[in-house]
């Protein structure tokens, strides 16, 4: 069934060319910026609604990471799909538009390691913060790693079925919200890039990038972004979370809470990891009047 995407996705994208491949974002609207980064297995698609209700007074960039949305889907020969290679995208695009201060970042999934890696990377560029069912640390001790995960990411036949079933992007887009569970179009618009074996190459890639012990090729790193979160501890912080998320649960919001006790909180006990898609008509809002209340005031 066709999907009519421009009723949902109004953005003319650009893409930036990186060593080759297409690294495609949106840039909309004008003032300071608000980057907006996804996770895993969605795209700037996540943050549409977000962007419109925005645009108006702020510059709202939102990249598809390679292999997602309507960036290139390289394979392993041309790209490396680590968390590290994920954060040089970011700095190179924000450094492409010139964008080096006032920067709100929005992070949700596999957006918060990255973005909080970069802010790590720059923490004088970063003016606030809005955290959306994400991580910048390790598995919390109390949380098992999720049976699901597991199987995608250390078996045969885990890659079977993400990248030969989509099973991956399938079951986010049934699950993924709780309390407005998406129609039939919206969930075929989250997985419409991800149609073929190539496409779905990031869903895959992501999971395994998953750190769980010393040795894993993204552990010291993270382990770095924790470290270095406290220095953002006096910024403007608000927590938007869906506690029925099967992977960032409420061990995760406590643990952000945990390392930022003043931040801003709105938790939704029916709301699940889609909180921006789940419970739009109200986060949205909340999150346009958060930037409107922590503006510097002249």
């Amino acid at each position: 069934m066709a999907i009519d995407l421009k009723k949902h996705y109004p953005f003319t994208g650009k893409n930036l060319d990186l060593n080759g491949l297409a690294y495609h974002y949106l840039d909309e609207g004008s003032g300071d910026p608000v980057v907006m980064v996804h996770g895993n297995p969605s795209w700037s698609f996540y943050y549409r609604n977000l962007v419109l209700a925005l645009r108006d007074r702020y510059r709202c960039i939102v990249p598809d990471h390679m292999g997602c949305g309507f960036s290139d889907k390289p394979g392993d020969d041309r790209y490396d799909y680590t968390l590290s290679r994920r954060v040089d995208d970011l700095e190179q695009l924000l450094d492409h538009l010139d964008i080096k201060g006032n920067i709100t970042l929005v992070v949700h999934d596999w957006g918060g390691m990255i973005g909080m890696a970069y802010a790590i990377r720059h923490p004088e560029r970063i003016k606030r913060l809005a955290i959306l069912n994400t991580a910048a640390f390790h598995l919390p001790k109390e949380k098992p790693f999720p049976l699901a995960l597991k199987i995608c990411r250390e078996t045969l036949l885990g890659t079977l079925l993400v990248r030969g079933f989509n099973a991956f992007s399938l079951a986010a887009s049934f699950v993924g919200c709780k309390r407005n569970p998406m129609h039939g179009e919206l969930r075929r618009a989250y997985r419409l890039p991800y149609n073929n074996w190539q496409n779905r190459i990031a869903t895959l890639r992501f999971v395994q990038d998953i750190p769980l012990a010393p040795g894993d090729r993204t552990y010291d790193l993270v382990s770095d972004v924790a470290a270095g979160l406290e220095q953002f501890r006096s910024l403007p912080m608000a927590i938007f979370w869906g506690e029925k998320d099967f992977v960032f649960d409420r061990t995760f919001l406590k643990e952000w809470q945990h390392r930022f006790p003043d931040a801003e909180v709105h938790a939704y006990a029916d709301a699940g990891h889609y909180i921006l898609e789940d419970l739009r008509d109200e986060i949205v809002p909340l999150i346009a009047n958060f930037l409107h209340r922590t503006e510097e005031k002249p």
